[in-house]
């Protein structure tokens, strides 16, 4: 037992396993339209003129505003990644609040509690971009 967080524990690997098991399966259909959205993604993701944390924290934001917890808690662990400080999260987190309003407020409490488990080490960040 983890102080009380086994569960936590489970539901981030359920979480983690389901979502890279059925990328795998969803990229293994031969639907090109498919294939190149997350190819685009991934291209997205990458350090141009904006780095890869920036890029990362925007996502989060979008991903608050969008009210997407699976996004969100992917975000969130690609921005500990690149680097992000809690203050940096916060700040971040503090946009998508205004930006989206109190309607996401449900979704940052998951948000912060992702993130409380990833600093833990109680969730492990994802290693590669590959959103969708």
């Amino acid at each position: 037992m983890n102080g009380g967080h086994e569960g936590d524990d489970d539901r981030v690997r359920q979480f983690t396993e389901f979502r890279q098991r059925m990328n795998e399966r969803i990229l293994a259909e031969p639907n090109q339209v498919v294939r190149r959205f997350f190819a685009l993604d991934t291209q997205t993701y990458q350090p141009g003129a904006l780095d890869v944390k920036t890029k990362e924290l925007l996502g989060l934001v979008a991903s608050l505003v969008l009210r997407c917890d699976d996004c969100i808690s992917y975000h969130v662990a690609q921005c500990k990644e690149a680097g992000a400080s809690r203050d940096e999260l916060f700040e971040t987190f503090s946009v998508g609040l205004v930006v989206g309003g109190s309607i996401v407020i449900p979704h940052l409490r998951r948000a912060v509690d992702f993130l409380d488990r990833l600093e833990r080490g109680d969730a492990a960040p994802h290693s590669a971009h590959d959103h969708g």
